[in-house]
């Protein structure tokens, strides 16, 4: 079982897109996924059409309920889902000493995954220590402009300061340009950037601007289900392929 959080601290570049679709392609190469929802804007849950439910990451979190208990069957792909309680959970968790491994201890209990990838939020906070606690690598999904570069610089800085603190080994996969428009020598030039200035992997996949991907999420489903033959299917199915063989 391979444990991925997909982070950026940055809101808005595709974390939730591609927790769901990734997840979607490694069930298409028939991988049993769990996807973890850990944002409390419940955004990945509301995209598979999950609204509807008694417990969640925020009670399973709190040892209210097992998470076994939360998950619901979409597509094949089992989910943990969330709702803005879980901003009340943080608070929680923050205020009680040794709760940032609260997310490791309920992964532990979990069998019968492949992968389990966790959404994260757009923010360095408690539950975002708690995916990367619970992790084993990391995936930055990242839009190649020059603003986000600063949010690759806090991105890395965490990481390194979560691993150091608590002498956890995470592995950073590498960074997954998203909304990539080829037409831009911008998107170029970031990504040369990224090479001559980090010591991280650039995928070899990268994830195209396609409307469908933005449509997908209003009929409850990932667009590979959606729309299979679309650019953002058939980027999110080759960038399956490139994760499955990094785990080898």
């Amino acid at each position: 079982m391979v444990v991925y959080s997909i982070i950026n601290q940055k809101g808005g570049t595709g974390k939730t897109t591609t927790a769901i679709n990734l997840g979607a392609a490694l069930n298409r190469r028939a991988k049993n996924v769990l996807l973890i929802d850990l944002d409390a804007q419940g955004n990945l849950s509301y995209s598979l059409g999950i609204n509807d439910f008694d417990q969640s990451m925020a009670d399973a979190l709190l040892g209210e309920c097992t998470i076994n208990d939360i998950l619901q069957e979409r597509e094949s792909l089992t989910v943990a889902p969330s709702d803005n309680q879980l901003a009340d959970t943080e608070l929680s968790l923050a205020r009680s000493e040794g709760q940032e491994k609260a997310l490791a201890n309920l992964v532990k209990s979990l069998s019968g995954f492949d992968y389990i990838l966790i959404d994260c939020p757009p923010s360095l906070s408690m539950l975002t220590i708690n995916a990367l606690l619970a992790s084993d690598r990391v995936i930055i999904p990242m839009q190649m402009e020059v603003l986000s570069l600063q949010g690759l610089d806090q991105i890395v800085q965490t990481i390194e300061k979560v691993k150091k603190t608590f002498s956890k080994k995470i592995t950073i996969d590498g960074v997954l340009p998203v909304m990539v428009d080829k037409r831009r020598k911008l998107s170029q030039e970031v990504k040369e950037y990224i090479q001559n200035n980090y010591d991280l992997r650039i995928f070899d996949s990268l994830i195209r601007s396609n409307v469908k991907a933005s449509e997908a999420p209003s009929f409850g489903k990932s667009v590979i289900n959606y729309k299979p033959t679309s650019n953002s299917a058939v980027d999110y199915m080759r960038f399956a392929d490139e994760v499955l063989e990094l785990n080898r």
